[in-house]
């Protein structure tokens, strides 16, 4: 990209503010203290360290690899929400509900909210279905949690950052341990490589199969747990224009998946007909996994 072009700043006042939420409900999210005696917060920082530990540039390229060839199984998307209510995400502080109720309660609200957005009541639904590899033998470590930049330096927001990534090999390497790492300034988040996660597969795979959504709706699925740039402003050196156009998607859609978790449990069965409707209408069918 040449030096010429002027990238786009973040107006502050789009950044979402948890305490906001937390002051009105007395709720808590996001909390990921160093220690703790609660096993839930145990378990999430032991995900986090094996992610932080193996999730290097190498295992990141040989994930692509495996998972993009779409040969694991056949499904439609009912059904492979339908198998999520038998998952409960290790990486997750905030609930331990099945993921199939976080997608249906995310959903409904963002229904409420645009009423007149079908495709972005479907990607509420959809956006956590990329965890279904846990199920094909991928460990929950690159499967759930935020998603971070490899190639580069750590950056400081990412969670645990000064605790977890001591045995990453990429830690103390040359190529990869500096501002820019491998990649060109301004380079464009879509021509960067982000830890290997559920968002990144439900992306491509989305696209392998020639799913109608729009771009913002991609987008949205491709980088909502990316927490370190859309909520900690971290790699904005690596963005371009598109990406800073397209962070307001990313904040807007993050009011609900995050802000849902402690709501009451929808009715399935009912909502159901609703959403095999938006599913006929943008990704239709058997679809390759």
């Amino acid at each position: 990209m040449s030096g010429a072009t002027k990238i786009m700043m973040l107006d502050p006042s789009e950044i979402i503010r948890p305490e906001k939420v937390q002051a009105e409900t007395g709720w808590t999210f996001r909390d990921f203290p160093e220690e703790s005696d609660d096993p839930i917060k145990q378990r999430v920082k032991k995900t986090y360290l094996d992610m932080h530990t193996y999730q290097t540039v190498d295992y990141v390229k040989r994930k692509h690899e495996e998972w993009r060839k779409f040969n694991k199984f056949e499904s439609t998307i009912m059904a492979a929400l339908e198998k999520l209510n038998d998952l409960i995400d290790e990486a997750d502080p905030d609930t331990s509900v099945p993921n199939i109720v976080h997608a249906f309660q995310t959903a409904e609200r963002i229904r409420e909210a645009h009423p007149d957005k079908e495709w972005f009541h479907l990607t509420g639904l959809i956006h956590d279905l990329g965890k279904i590899m846990a199920f094909y033998g991928e460990p929950q470590f690159s499967t759930v949690g935020d998603t971070f930049v490899v190639g580069c330096e750590f950056a400081p927001s990412i969670v645990y950052r000064n605790s977890t990534f001591h045995h990453n090999r990429d830690l103390n390497n040359p190529k990869y341990n500096t501002k820019y790492g491998m990649y060109p300034p301004n380079c464009g988040l879509d021509n960067v490589y982000v830890s290997w996660g559920h968002d990144e597969y439900m992306y491509h795979m989305l696209k392998h199969n020639n799913a109608t959504l729009p771009d913002e709706a991609l987008y949205m699925i491709r980088y909502h747990s990316f927490y370190p740039w859309h909520d900690g402003g971290d790699y904005m050196h690596l963005c371009n224009n598109y990406d800073m156009q397209m962070i307001k998607w990313i904040k807007e859609f993050n009011k609900f998946d995050l802000y849902t978790k402690q709501e009451k449990i929808p009715d399935i069965e009912v909502l159901k007909p609703y959403y095999q409707g938006l599913i006929d209408k943008f990704c239709p069918g058997l679809l390759k996994w």
